[in-house]
């Protein structure tokens, strides 16, 4: 066991070769339709990816989400059919019912193993029915489910406006209502608005990247805006016409840690400026997003310490549960860094952070921070294993005896039969975690299973658990 009782002052990475124990990525259709409210998702793939989004999202077709399924047969597969005059079919169909602004194709295993030229079809297609086409191929050969929202959403910082020609379409407009404008009456009150946001966008124009719910999307703008900072557009907007303007003067910003293709996107092909920061997760990673944005912005944040001292002692009543217990990562949807360095301010012991994978560059910031946090909270470094072997992390598991895995749904039954409480990871994917006011949510599921087994040992529940976790042991064994 590498596990050490010495507090060690570096981060120690390890590669191991385990299989990826995660959902196909095409999962992501599940929050992206939600989000851009205006679009409509067509996957293409077989009767397996049809099964899984029906079981996975769990809507059946009598809802009409905005999303379906271009179903693969055999003649498919073996070209014996034209799959522009299907795909065509498909989409003249969706615009007869629907109508959205914009059809995103989502590739899969299959139409990668096919060769199916999905990017040369969608250009020919989208010109004839006069809809925009995007694809993104978000399909299992990815890591992480997550990465399903990092292709789409590389896929439509493409689609964005370039912010050059805007602001010189809106010099021309400008001037030629200089005029109407010196003759027009408007009220105090809009005067007052226009001036109070010209000075909000002193600075240069600043977009995030990630797909949050509203409400969070709207706290976070919101706390920037208390330190004079105007966000000027989301990646994803709430609709597709709404996109961002994108360029060489643009500063961006992640929200989510899975998103490092989007990012080198935004970087070399749309020249964006990266503000590498690490991410708002729970009250210290919001504070450390925000100061890294504004230092940027050459912007002395106010109020900042007071708000995350404001959040921590809301806190208090979840600190104490779980404040000196201990949790392992098994690695599912690559928050696990941000997850972590948030419990370790909390007071608990991180042994292990499993990852399916992890862009140390893009995560850079995240990184510095969890290890300034271990040195602020005087405990040893994680250790961080990349693509892990689940069974070597069993055996490290059943060495530690951690008070609590975070896993994959997968190992949540088996590892509870062998006594260790668990939580699903992709609970914390869908929650609201982002924030200042969404850290009460991250600690209400991670302190479920500990409330859990309080209750039980109030009930007198306990004694008999353990006789028959002791009988699994030894079969086990």
């Amino acid at each position: 066991m590498f596990m050490s009782n010495k507090i060690s002052d570096t981060l120690t990475f390890e590669c191991e070769t385990g299989n990826y124990h995660t959902f196909c990525p095409i999962s992501c259709v599940a929050w992206l339709y939600q989000k851009i409210e205006d679009s409509f998702f067509l996957v293409v793939g077989t009767k397996t990816c049809g099964y899984f989004l029906q079981n996975a999202l769990g809507v059946m077709i009598f809802a009409e989400p905005r999303y379906a399924m271009a179903e693969l047969e055999e003649g498919d597969i073996s070209a014996q059919l034209n799959d522009y005059e299907e795909l065509k079919r498909l989409c003249l169909q969706i615009k007869k019912d629907r109508n959205p602004s914009v059809i995103i194709w989502i590739g899969t295993c299959t139409t990668e193993i096919i060769k199916m030229d999905l990017e040369g079809m969608a250009p020919k297609l989208e010109t004839e029915i006069s809809i925009p086409i995007v694809v993104a191929r978000a399909n299992g050969l990815d890591y992480a489910f997550t990465q399903g929202e990092d292709t789409v959403l590389a896929a439509l910082a493409h689609r964005c406006p370039d912010h050059k020609l805007l602001i010189e379409e809106k010099e021309l407009f400008i001037k030629d209502s200089t005029i109407q404008d010196l003759f027009s009456f408007l009220p105090l009150r809009k005067k007052e608005e226009n001036i109070k946001s010209k000075k909000m966008e002193k600075h240069s124009p600043l977009v995030l990247f990630g797909s949050l719910p509203s409400t969070v999307a709207s706290q976070l703008s919101t706390e920037l805006k208390r330190q004079s900072i105007q966000v000027s557009g989301w990646l994803p907007a709430q609709r597709y016409t709404d996109l961002p303007s994108l360029g060489c003067e643009v500063y961006v910003c992640g929200v989510n840690p899975f998103l490092s293709r989007t990012a080198t996107t935004l970087m070399r092909r749309r020249k964006c400026k990266l503000i590498g920061a690490p991410f708002p997760i729970g009250p210290d990673g919001t504070r450390a997003w925000i100061e890294k944005i504004c230092s940027v912005f050459g912007i002395e944040t106010q109020g900042l310490k007071e708000r995350e001292q404001e959040i921590w002692e809301n806190l208090k009543d979840y600190l104490d549960l779980v404040r000196g217990k201990s949790v392992f990562f098994m690695g599912d949807n690559l928050l696990e860094i941000s997850l972590a360095r948030f419990l370790i301010r909390c007071g608990m012991i991180v042994y292990e952070i499993g990852i399916p994978y992890l862009d140390k560059r893009y995560q850079a910031a995240e990184l510095l921070l969890l290890k300034n946090t271990c040195k602020d909270m005087s405990i040893s470094m994680p250790h961080i294993v990349e693509k892990p072997d689940n069974y070597n992390q069993i055996q490290r598991m059943r060495e530690l005896q951690p008070d609590l895995a975070i896993t994959g749904m997968a190992h949540a039954n088996p590892l509870e039969a062998r006594g260790i409480n668990t939580k699903w990871s992709v609970e914390f994917t869908f929650a609201q975690i982002h924030g200042f006011t969404n850290a009460r949510d991250v600690l209400e599921l991670v302190t479920r299973p500990l409330r859990r087994n309080n209750n039980l040992e109030n009930l007198g529940w306990n004694d008999l658990i353990k006789k028959e976790i002791d009988k699994e042991k030894i079969k086990f064994n």
